[in-house]
């Protein structure tokens, strides 16, 4: 596991979690919004990152666009120990707000998603996006590993005070793949948010699953989430 810590602090709660956001503006810059009453992160998306995601916008066809890919369900959830899992609607396009750590990253033409929730704090999405080819997909999810991968540090570079880690919770064997990871970040007198990635791809379908709660890693259930994102993976084309 990587930490970091530099030294004032402005991220602040999102829906009551330290969920902090980043998104795109010119490369490289680092800026901050007003929201409400808060101030929430924003980071700007590498220019890989967005070729890939605006390469992807081009070339999705009408056709693999029309059909939803296989989308989890509650019970696919890692079990909340207090609450059932409730989902949504499978429903084109992106959500609203992106996850942490993948403003900007995941292009919306060919794209569906998924959000779940449950009676607490935990909360979790699901996005597929369909591709033209294996390899634009293959390029897409190589994209998306980097961008988390580098989330920690980035929020940290904008977040003065706080402390951030990430782990790498290896590769997983289904279809063409799967990479689990997951992100800590908190700052003083505020409570600690941790996230989970799973990124995985079938043939020309990209699939990410997030989950998120308060908390550290120490806290997550990465044994039943990499369980999850096989599962998410294994059910895209079903």
């Amino acid at each position: 596991m990587s930490r970091f810590r530099p030294g004032p602090s402005h991220d602040t709660p999102y829906r009551g979690r330290l969920f902090p956001q980043r998104s795109r503006a010119a490369p490289h810059r680092i800026s901050y919004i007003s929201y409400g009453e808060s101030t929430v992160f924003r980071r700007t998306i590498s220019p890989a990152v967005l070729a890939a995601a605006a390469a992807l916008a081009l070339t999705t066809t009408a056709a693999t666009a029309a059909t939803a890919p296989g989308f989890l369900a509650g019970t696919d959830l890692p079990p909340h120990p207090s609450s059932p899992w409730t989902a949504g609607k499978v429903t084109t396009g992106l959500p609203d707000p992106t996850p942490f750590c993948l403003e900007g990253a995941l292009p919306a033409a060919g794209s569906w998603h998924r959000s779940f929730g449950t009676d607490l704090d935990t909360g979790a999405v699901q996005v597929s996006v369909r591709a033209s080819s294996d390899a634009a997909a293959a390029k897409l999810a190589t994209a998306l590993e980097r961008e988390v991968a580098a989330c920690a540090a980035d929020w940290l570079r904008a977040t003065p005070g706080g402390t951030a880690s990430w782990q790498d919770y290896g590769k997983l064997s289904v279809e063409e793949g799967a990479h689990v990871y997951g992100v800590d970040t908190s700052i003083p007198d505020s409570e600690p948010g941790v996230h989970l990635y799973g990124i995985g791809r079938d043939g020309s379908t990209v699939t990410v699953v997030t989950w998120g709660q308060m908390g550290h890693l120490t806290d997550a259930p990465v044994a039943a989430f990499k369980k999850t994102t096989t599962t998410a993976v294994n059910k895209l084309s079903p």
